[in-house]
């Protein structure tokens, strides 16, 4: 029989009230983050537990609306039939199926790169990459607002590490210009995730030319909707193809269940198959997963009408919250951060909002700097032009409330 031990140690009893304290320390500031829970399939209308009817969803990263799409669903559920639950298994031992192949050769037609490699996350992938590839003789040089996963992933490796200052290209400039190193890596979000503002990829390659540095750009928050074709940050500056390294992701735009990747040279990714230990020490994605994916680029490269769809929609909501008197951070780009600046009225104003059948969530510290607190909005491809009129119709009602706008 099963024999259970008591967890009330003196070691257990000082951890559980070290982290306490720290937890009441974070409610006390208002930064406490509570989960709400849905109880539907990820789409613009959702079912949240404490509610009453359907809620209007405008925080999610389902920008091509494809999450709950029929025929996605229905390819996943093929695969699921054909090719079971999941391998069991890392990819080099017998983990890999057809199916793992052929959405890497998709996805390296999509950005037109001559390979592909899969990892369970975008985190992984950019845990995986700068520790397999930089040592002590390289340096990398990373833009300071760049996503936690690539913050990590640097910390990994032991190149040089040089923080520049964000889109700083004089600073950038500065920092390369003080060493020799044999690579010199320079490593940035194509499109930042708190801000929705987007990395000047011109100015970095042109940087990069004149010191012989080498590009890498994670571009989670690009891939499938942004630029023309929803080639990413690449094809808004019309440079598509430039950039030499790419990370992404398949959880947010491509279906958005799990999953990231490398894409760039054929070398590059025949090493990480080898050395990268997230891909080497993690179970394949699912069959179900991938597949689902693979539809989603299917789709894309068929039609652009739902990313032409999702900037439309952006235009929409950040012309009315503008005109509403609503600062809106960022550039042209589904992430539209309405700015508030209190932590605690980012709070309220979420909660006022849901009250009004809109969810959207305040974020705070430390998710971005001390009094830069905001709602971020993000618009998808299945929001219709009347859901983005009522919620824009909520801000205001919400924003005169609490008096942001008058």
């Amino acid at each position: 029989r099963l024999v259970f031990y008591s967890s009330v140690t003196a070691g257990n009893h000082k951890l559980r009230e070290i982290i306490q304290h720290q937890l009441d320390d974070i409610r006390e500031a208002g930064t406490y983050k509570s989960e709400r829970i849905i109880t539907t399939p990820q789409a613009t209308a959702i079912g949240v537990e404490g509610t009453s009817g359907k809620i209007l969803n405008f925080c999610a990263n389902n920008y091509l609306g494809l999450s709950a799409n029929n025929d996605v669903i229905n390819y996943g559920k093929k695969a699921l039939d054909e090719y079971g639950a999941g391998l069991s298994s890392v990819r080099f031992i017998c983990g890999t199926q057809d199916i793992h192949k052929q959405l890497e050769n998709k996805l390296s037609k999509f950005h037109q790169r001559e390979d592909t490699i899969l990892y369970a996350s975008c985190f992984d992938a950019n845990a995986g990459i700068f520790e397999a590839v930089l040592t002590p003789e390289d340096a990398v040089f990373s833009d300071e607002l760049n996503h936690a996963s690539i913050i990590d992933g640097i910390r990994l490796c032991k190149a040089k590490k040089a923080r520049y200052l964000h889109r700083n290209m004089a600073d950038l400039e500065e920092k390369l210009r003080s060493t020799d190193a044999r690579i010199k890596m320079i490593v940035t979000d194509g499109v930042f995730s708190m801000d929705g503002n987007v990395a000047p990829l011109p100015e970095i390659f042109e940087l990069a030319d004149r010191y012989g540095a080498v590009t890498f750009v994670d571009d989670c928050h690009a891939t499938g909707f942004f630029g023309k074709t929803g080639r990413g940050t690449e094809e808004f500056y019309g440079m598509l193809g430039r950039c030499d390294i790419i990370n992404s992701t398949l959880g947010k735009a491509l279906g958005g269940a799990a999953g990231g990747y490398t894409t760039g040279p054929r070398e590059l990714v025949d090493l990480l198959r080898q050395r990268s230990r997230p891909y080497l020490f993690s179970n394949s994605l699912p069959p179900p997963v991938v597949a689902s994916a693979s539809k989603v680029i299917d789709i894309l490269m068929e039609s652009s009408e739902l990313t032409a769809k999702v900037q439309s929609n952006t235009r929409r909501f950040r012309e009315a919250m503008t005109r509403a008197g609503f600062t809106i951070s960022g550039m042209d780009h589904p992430i539209s951060p309405v700015m508030l600046g209190d932590a605690r009225l980012a709070s309220t104003f979420a909660d006022e909002m849901l009250k009004r059948g809109i969810y959207v969530i305040g974020f705070s510290y430390p998710v971005v700097p001390k009094g830069k607190a905001r709602i971020r909005v993000q618009l998808s491809a299945a929001h219709s032009e009347e859901e983005i009129d009522r919620a824009v119709a909520a801000f205001i009602e919400v924003g005169k409330q609490l008096g942001v706008v008058s």
